[in-house]
C-alpha cells in the first residue's frame, strides 16, 4: 500500500485542477473546434458542415494579415522592453535598499488597475489634438506625432499600456527567483574581485533560467491575444479605420460578435492557437539555447541517471528491511 501511496497519490493531489480544466477548459476548445468546420447559427444552436471554408475564408481575407502584423508589431514593442525593464527593475529591488516592501509592492500597483482604466487614461495621452505627451513635444519644439493615423505610432502607444500594466508583475516574479538565489555565490564572487555586474550575468542571469522561460512564454501568449488596449485606444473599438492598431484577437471579437458568424471566429481563434504553440516552441527553444543551466552539467545521460536513481532506490529498500529484521529481535531457533 505505501508503494502505491507514492506512486499513485501525486496524481490524486494534482487531479482537481486537470478534472476542472477538462470541464470549462477543454470542452470549449474542442467545441469551438468543431463549430469552426460549420456555417454556425447562434440561434438555432446548430450549424451546416462546411469543411476548410472558414479557414479558407480567413487566410484569403487581407485583414488577416494586417492583423497579423499589427499583432507581432505590438508583441514585439512590448514584450522585449518590458522584460528587460523587469529585470533591472527586480535587480535594483534585490539591493539592500530602504523601504523594500514599499518599493515592492509599488511596482504592483499599474497590474491592479483595471485595464479599461489604463487604456482610457493613456489613450487620452496620446490623443493626436489635445493628448498630454503630443501638448509636451509641441512645447519642446518638435512635430506633433499622429498617434491615431499612423500604424505605428499606435503601436508604441498600445505597448507603452501593456508595459505599464505588466512590467510590476513580471518584476514581482522575477524578484522572487532572485531572492532564492543562494548568497554564497555572490560572497564568493565578491572575494574573487567580480563586480555587480559580471555577478549580475554570471550567477543572477543564469540562475533564473526556469523563470525567464515561463516569463517569456506567459508574455508571448499574453502579447498575441492582446485585446483590452486596442480595443479601448479609442471610441469605436474596431482597430482603426485603416486597421492601423486592428489585432487578432480584436478582429475575432468583431466578426463574433459584431458580424455574427461563430464559424469564422472559432476558425480564426484556433489559427492564432496554433500561432501562440509554434511561437511558444520556438521561444522555449531559443531561450534554453541562449540561457545557461544552473549549477554543475553533469555528463551523465538520461539512462545512467535512471540506473542510478534505481539502484539508490533498492539500496534504501534493502536497508529498511534490514532494519526491520534487526528490530523484530532474535527467533526461536537462534534463541536455541
Amino acid at each position: 500500500m505505501s508503494r502505491w501511496d507514492l506512486k499513485f497519490s501525486p496524481y490524486l493531489y494534482i487531479s482537481p485542477f486537470f478534472i476542472l480544466f477538462a470541464i470549462v477548459g477543454l470542452f470549449p476548445i474542442a467545441y469551438t473546434a468543431v463549430i469552426s468546420f460549420m456555417d454556425w447559427d447562434l440561434v438555432r444552436n446548430a450549424g451546416e458542415f462546411v469543411g476548410f471554408e472558414q479557414y479558407s475564408w480567413i487566410l484569403g481575407n487581407p485583414k488577416f494579415w494586417i492583423a497579423l502584423r499589427n499583432t507581432f508589431s505590438i508583441f514585439l514593442l512590448s514584450s522585449i522592453p518590458q522584460l528587460i525593464a523587469a529585470i533591472f527593475i527586480a535587480a535594483m529591488l534585490d539591493q539592500n535598499i530602504r523601504a523594500k516592501t514599499f518599493w515592492r509592492m509599488g511596482v504592483l500597483v499599474p497590474y491592479v488597475m483595471a485595464p479599461v482604466a489604463v487604456a482610457l487614461i493613456f489613450s487620452n495621452l496620446f490623443g493626436d489634438q489635445y493628448g498630454l505627451v503630443n501638448t509636451t513635444l509641441q512645447n519642446l519644439g518638435i512635430p506633433a506625432i499622429q498617434w491615431h493615423s499612423d500604424a505605428f505610432a499606435s503601436h508604441i502607444a498600445i505597448a507603452t499600456m501593456v508595459n505599464f500594466r505588466w512590467t510590476g508583475y513580471n518584476t514581482l516574479i522575477l524578484l522572487a527567483a532572485m531572492q532564492a538565489i543562494p548568497r554564497d555565490y555572490y560572497e564568493a564572487a565578491t572575494v574573487d574581485g567580480a563586480g555587480k555586474v559580471r555577478q549580475f550575468f554570471s550567477i543572477t542571469v543564469p540562475s533564473l533560467r526556469p523563470t525567464l522561460i515561463f516569463v517569456i512564454i506567459t508574455s508571448t501568449i499574453g502579447g498575441l491575444q492582446i485585446f483590452d488596449e486596442p480595443r479601448m485606444y479609442d471610441q469605436y473599438g474596431t482597430g482603426g479605420p485603416n486597421s492601423q492598431w486592428l489585432t487578432i484577437t480584436l478582429w475575432l471579437y468583431n466578426i463574433g460578435w459584431g458580424e455574427w458568424n461563430f464559424g469564422r471566429a472559432a476558425a480564426l481563434a484556433w489559427i492564432l492557437f496554433i500561432i501562440i504553440l509554434l511561437i511558444g516552441v520556438i521561444n522555449l527553444f531559443v531561450t534554453q539555447g541562449l540561457v545557461r543551466t544552473e549549477g554543475t552539467r553533469t555528463t551523465q545521460t538520461r539512462s545512467e541517471r535512471r540506473a542510478a536513481a534505481r539502484s539508490a532506490r533498492l539500496a534504501v529498500q534493502s536497508d529498511a528491511r534490514a532494519r526491520a529484521a534487526s528490530a523484530t529481535g532474535p527467533t526461536r531457533e537462534d534463541e536455541r
